[in-house]
C-alpha cells in the first residue's frame, strides 16, 4: 500500500511540477529515448479529449469559437514563444512578458522557458546527431511527437536561457506549466455554462463549447506547431544553403502564421520577420508591427540588407 502511494504521489509530481525529480531517479539527459507514459498522460488525455465530440456535436459559435483560440494562440506561439523568448527578436516589458508568457502557456506546449531553451537547443544542433526532433536522425514520427514524450526531453535547460531565468515569474510558471491549462479549461466551461444558460439561441451547449475550446483547438494547435519540427524539414523548397534540411512552406505558413519560411528562418533567426520577400504572408509579424504601434513591443530586429539581396538572388519559391 505504500509502494503504491508512492508511486502515486510520484505520478501527481510529475504532472504538476515540471522540475520535480522522482526519489533515486538518475539524470534524465543519461535515459535513452523513449515514449515515458507518466509524463505523456496529459497529452493522450488532449487527444482522447477530441472524441467526445461525438456525444455533444457541433454548433457554429463552438467551431468559430474553436478557430479564433487556434490562431489566437498559434500567434502566441510564434510571436510569443518563439520570436521572442526564444529569440528575443524584439523588446517590451516585463508586464507584457508575462502577459505573453501566461497566453502561450495556454497552448498546452508547456511554459515559455522549456520551450526557449529546447528550441535554442535546436538551433544549435540543427539536424545533427544532438537535434532533439530531426526527421534526418530520427525519423518523422518522432521528429514530430515522439520526442516531445520522451523523459530525457522533459526538464528544461535553465542554464541555455540565462536571460529569462532572472525573471522569477517565468520560472513559476514554466514550472507549474498545468496550471494556466487548467484556469484556460475552466474559463472554457464557464463561458460555455453562460452561452447555454442565457443565450440558448446560440444552440451551444456547456460541454459542446469546452470540448472544441478546449481539446480540438488545442489538439490542432499542438500539431501546427509541431509541423514545423517534421513537416518543414522534409516538405518545401530551400532559398538558402544552409548546413540543417530547413525548407520554405507556403501551406505551413498559413497554419502557422508565418513560420512556415522555415528555411528563411534558419538562415537569419534574430530577425522578427521570416517571411523575407513581400509575397511570403508573415501575419506573426504584421501583428508584432501592430503591437509596435501601440508600444506594447519596439526594436523590432529587422532582416539585414545582406541577407534580403541575398534571397532576391535565389527565388525558389
Amino acid at each position: 500500500m505504500i509502494a503504491r502511494f508512492k508511486s502515486l504521489a510520484t505520478t501527481i509530481g510529475y504532472w504538476w511540477d515540471s522540475d520535480y525529480r522522482g526519489p533515486n531517479e538518475p539524470d534524465p539527459a543519461t535515459l535513452p529515448d523513449k515514449v515515458d507514459w507518466q509524463r505523456t498522460l496529459p497529452f493522450i488525455f488532449l487527444h482522447l479529449g477530441c472524441l467526445a465530440v461525438f456525444w455533444v456535436g457541433i454548433s457554429p459559435l463552438a467551431v468559430l469559437a474553436a478557430v479564433f483560440l487556434y490562431f489566437l494562440r498559434m500567434f502566441a506561439i510564434t510571436g510569443f514563444y518563439h520570436r521572442y523568448f526564444s529569440h528575443r527578436t524584439y523588446k517590451t516589458s516585463r508586464t507584457f512578458q508575462f502577459i505573453l508568457a501566461v497566453i502561450g502557456n495556454s497552448s498546452m506546449q508547456r511554459g515559455s522557458l522549456w520551450w526557449a531553451a529546447t528550441h535554442r537547443h535546436h538551433h544549435k544542433h540543427s539536424d545533427e546527431e544532438e537535434d532533439v526532433h530531426s526527421p534526418r536522425i530520427s525519423g518523422f514520427l518522432w521528429s514530430h511527437i515522439g520526442w516531445l514524450t520522451s523523459k530525457r526531453n522533459f526538464p528544461t535547460n535553465y542554464k541555455a536561457i540565462p536571460d529569462l531565468v532572472k525573471f522569477p515569474e517565468l520560472v513559476f510558471l514554466n514550472r507549474f506549466d498545468q496550471l494556466i491549462p487548467i484556469l484556460f479549461g475552466i474559463l472554457m466551461l464557464a463561458i460555455g455554462w453562460v452561452l447555454e444558460t442565457f443565450f440558448p439561441s446560440t444552440g451551444t451547449t456547456m460541454w459542446q463549447f469546452f470540448i472544441w475550446t478546449f481539446f480540438i483547438s488545442t489538439t490542432f494547435l499542438l500539431h501546427g506547431t509541431l509541423f514545423i519540427n517534421s513537416l518543414a524539414h522534409v516538405w518545401g523548397k530551400r532559398r538558402f544553403e544552409t548546413e540543417d534540411d530547413s525548407k520554405n512552406n507556403f501551406f505551413l505558413a498559413l497554419i502557422t502564421l508565418g513560420e512556415g519560411w522555415h528555411n528563411n528562418h534558419h538562415r537569419f533567426p534574430h530577425s522578427a520577420r521570416q517571411g523575407f520577400l513581400p509575397h511570403e504572408i508573415d501575419p506573426t509579424y504584421y501583428i508584432l508591427k501592430l503591437l509596435e504601434k501601440f508600444r506594447l513591443v519596439w526594436d523590432l530586429r529587422p532582416v539585414p540588407e545582406a541577407v534580403i539581396e541575398e534571397a532576391k538572388n535565389n527565388p525558389s519559391v
